[in-house]
Formats: C-alpha cells, sequence, structure tokens
C-alpha cells in the first residue's frame, strides 16, 4: 500500500499464530477467545493508550444482550458474560430499563472496563500491543504479515491467522479485500460525540418528568429555535457514577469517516454541538442547574464505514425474517436502529423489529471475507447490507462475533483447517460449551419472569 517502504527491510517484531488488529469488543473477545480455544501465541494491536474501542471511548452500556419488549430474553452468552461479571464483581454494573425500544442496557464505568479489559487479557496469556498503528501489510496469495508504525519506527509482525477487528475494516482495506463503504449504495448513518455531565440532581430531574419532560423540552427549544440542537430526542442517562449522567444526544452528518479532513471537521462540531447541549441542559431542564461536561467521548463515534463483503451478507430480510442458519455462531434480537438525517434536515432514528420479540441467527460465513481462507472479520466491519448492520452493530453482538472468530482461528490452526474450509459444527459445539447462545427454541417470545441476576 505504502510505496515507500521497503518491506523486506522492516525489522520482523515478533512471530504469532492469530494476530487481532483492533481492540475493541469484538477484538478483546476474540483474543480471549483464541487463548481460551487452544493458540499458544496470541496477539492484540491497538493504535490507542487503553483496549476496549467504542466500549471505552464512546459508550458506557452494552446493548443486545437482551431481546427488546415485554419478555426480554437473555440472547448472549460465554466471554462476554465473564466481561459483565468482572465488572459487577466490583459494583461496576447496573441495568437500564428498556430504551428507545432497544431492550435493556447493561450499563458500566467504562473508565473501570479499561482495567477489566487489561486485567483480562494478562491472565489469558494475550500478548497487547498498545500504541501501534496498522500502516500496510505484506501478503502474495495469502496475507503473510502486518506492518506496524510505532514510536521506535516500522515493525512487521509474522502470523499465521489474522483476525480484522479495526472497526473501519483496516486490516481489509490494505490486503485489497472486497468492501461496501458506508454512504456508496445507503446514506450512512450518521456520528456521534457523546458527553457526560456532573452535579446532577437525578431526583429533581424525576420528580420534574424525567425524560418525557426531557424529549418535550428538547423538541420545544428546535421547534421555537431557543437553541440550535441538531435533534428532537436523545439519551441522557445516568451513569454508575453518583450525580453524572451520560449522553448520546449530539448528531454529525453528511461527512466521510474515513477522510482525516472531514473526520477533523465532524470532530470539531460534535464538540460544538456538546456545548450547545449543556447550554439547553443548565438552563432548560430542571435538576441540571449546576451541571457541567466533565468528558468527552475519546474521539467521535462511528457508527459505520467500511462493511467487508463475506462468504455471506446479512440482511434486512434476514434480520425482519428472524432467519435460521446451519452455520449460525451468534443470535441477535436487537432492532434495525438507523440514525440518519430526514426531510428538512432534521435527524432522526428509524426503527424496524424483529417480529413478536424474536431473534434471528448469523451465520459464520459473515465473517469471513470472501474467498479468504486465513482472515476473519468482526465487529462493524463484518459482512452485512447497511440496515443488517443498523440491527447487529450492538455491543453484544460484536462481542459475540469476537468470541466466534477467535475460536475459529484458533480450531483452525488445530486441525489445520481454513477459515472457509473450517468444520463449523465442532466450532458450534465449542461455542455452546461456554455458553454462547446459538438459537433460542421455536424462536418465540418468552412469557415467563425474567430474574434479572447479573451473575450470568
Amino acid at each position: 500500500m505504502y510505496s515507500f517502504l521497503n518491506k523486506t527491510e522492516i525489522p520482523v517484531l515478533l512471530e504469532t499464530d492469530v494476530l487481532i488488529v483492533g481492540s475493541g469488543s469484538a477484538g478483546c473477545c476474540a483474543a480471549l477467545a483464541a487463548r481460551k480455544a487452544g493458540a499458544e501465541k496470541v496477539t492484540l494491536v491497538e493504535r490507542y493508550g487503553f483496549l476496549g474501542g467504542t466500549s471505552t471511548q464512546i459508550l458506557d452500556t452494552f446493548y443486545g444482550f437482551f431481546t427488546p419488549g415485554d419478555s426480554p430474553r437473555k440472547v448472549v452468552g460465554g466471554i462476554p458474560d465473564t466481561v459483565v461479571n468482572t465488572l459487577n464483581d466490583r459494583n461496576g454494573v447496573f441495568l437500564r430499563p428498556n430504551t428507545y425500544g432497544a431492550g435493556t442496557g447493561v450499563n458500566y464505568n467504562p473508565e473501570l472496563l479499561k482495567l477489566v479489559w487489561d486485567e483480562l487479557l494478562q491472565e489469558a496469556g494475550v500478548q497487547v500491543l498498545l500504541h501501534a498503528h496498522l500502516v500496510d501489510v505484506e501478503a502474495d496469495s495469502e496475507l503473510k504479515a502486518v506492518v506496524i508504525w510505532t514510536k521506535r519506527g516500522f515493525f512487521r509482525i509474522k502470523a499465521k491467522r489474522f483476525i480484522d477487528t479495526s472497526g473501519d475494516a483496516d486490516l481489509c482495506y490494505l490486503a485489497g479485500l472486497d468492501y461496501e463503504k458506508a454512504g456508496d449504495i445507503d446514506p450512512a448513518q450518521t456520528l456521534t460525540t457523546t458527553f457526560r455531565m456532573a452535579n446532577v440532581d437525578l431526583q429533581a430531574y424525576a420528580d420534574a418528568g424525567g425524560k418525557k419532560m426531557l424529549m418535550q423540552r428538547m423538541a420545544e427549544a428546535v421547534d421555537n429555535g431557543t437553541y440550535p440542537l441538531p435533534r428532537k430526542s436523545g439519551s441522557a442517562h445516568r451513569m454508575n457514577i453518583e450525580g453524572c449522567i451520560a449522553t448520546v444526544a449530539v448528531r454529525v452528518g453528511d461527512l466521510d469517516a474515513l477522510d482525516f479532513e472531514q473526520l477533523t471537521v465532524a470532530e470539531q462540531e460534535g464538540r460544538r454541538q456538546a456545548f450547545i447541549y449543556e447550554q439547553f441542559f443548565r438552563n432548560c431542564v430542571p435538576g441540571y442547574e449546576r451541571s457541567n461536561i466533565i468528558g468527552l467521548s475519546h474521539h467521535i463515534g462511528v457508527r459505520e464505514t467500511r462493511r467487508v463483503y463475506g462468504e455471506y451478507r446479512l440482511t434486512k430480510e434476514d434480520c425482519l425474517s428472524a432467519a435460521t442458519f446451519d452455520d449460525a455462531v451468534l443470535v441477535c434480537g436487537a432492532p434495525i436502529e438507523d440514525h440518519r438525517k430526514g426531510e428538512g434536515g432534521a435527524e432522526e432514528t428509524v426503527w424496524g423489529y424483529v417480529p413478536d420479540g424474536g431473534v434471528y441467527q448469523v451465520p459464520y460465513r459473515t465473517l469471513v471475507p470472501r474467498g479468504q481462507d486465513t482472515v476473519w472479520v468482526a465487529g462493524r466491519c463484518f459482512s452485512a447490507t447497511h440496515d443488517a448492520h443498523a440491527s447487529c452493530r450492538s455491543m453484544g453482538q460484536t462481542m459475540s462475533m469476537g468470541q466466534a472468530v477467535g475460536t475459529a482461528a484458533a480450531l483452525s490452526l488445530e486441525k489445520d483447517e481454513s477459515a472457509r474450509g473450517l468444520n463449523v459444527n465442532a466450532l458450534r459445539d465449542r461455542l455452546a460449551s461456554w455458553g454462547a447462545v446459538l438459537a433460542l427454541p421455536g424462536n418465540v417470545a418468552h412469557t415467563g419472569e425474567h430474574d434479572w441476576k447479573l451473575n450470568f
């Protein structure tokens, strides 16, 4: 990709069995799964100084663990449970009620999660390389190595198996694999800078009408032109820290998150909107009179960029028909949640639900790039259409994807099988033995009570 790099002269930093690029929730779970499934050497490369990706940089809630509706069912298990229970053991988790129809969320302290990711990967024996930027790949008929840039210079890392959990499909892009860029066919989802506020009187807020009152005040501010808010609705929810709230309210659209110049504009616009919201909250929302922004997301939240073309593409029809697959490795009950610009430029969120509180299955083939034998993808760059992606990008599902591909990579080494030729039944058996949810009997809503215990 970069002709000025003479790869033969770049020193080899290390050789590994499984190399994972990107340490978001998918990448961390992939690394944990690869080690648990028997891979001896597992290396995780991350460009920032901490792990977690969106889970620690931008959000504070795992969605996708439960189906929405009045009879929620838990549809994520295995290694993701270990993450949640580790947080819960330190009083770092609570369950958020059904929000905007997306289902119950698992709220956590993102700063604590940074430490939990560190500890879980260290205990598993994963080699973590922070502040390491992927810049190129080395390949002939198959991928052989990646080139990273660090403060010490350029290095090569050789590997037998590769997993792209970079979010933007950077590894697959550099390797020349096929992908769809968000916006080329369907409008790309908007970007969001999240922010956190302290000194919120949550009791006064609740007494004044809570969420319903907030939505009314936001709509009035937009309709009356008193505050230039980008939308009439948004989320402001309590955090694990007393008197603090977190938001998903800012909306930035019509900018390419893969173009650094446009991304610069998006970052600056996101910050500008955040402090307009601060003024709005302080002046218009009871309980927020003494509140202030105490933190912005590490960078603007990006919902979709590149989506790799896999051996199969998950579709909107798959989601809304509760589709089943013989090679399913996870399930999803989350609705299609498409953040887009509506008529007149106003922001809106378009929803589409799996019928009857059901779920659809996600096939293993969506995690294998088309024609590849040593490469997998997981997270928001997996193989799906725009609409299907808008459902299956919840972190509960990306963690499950990571669990699946990490296990697959380790099994492929053990059995000397390719990604496309893997014994998927053996993979499914291994995932099921760890507690992963691969199917729900009858695919119908559960009518009994849920005990809601966090000890998953």
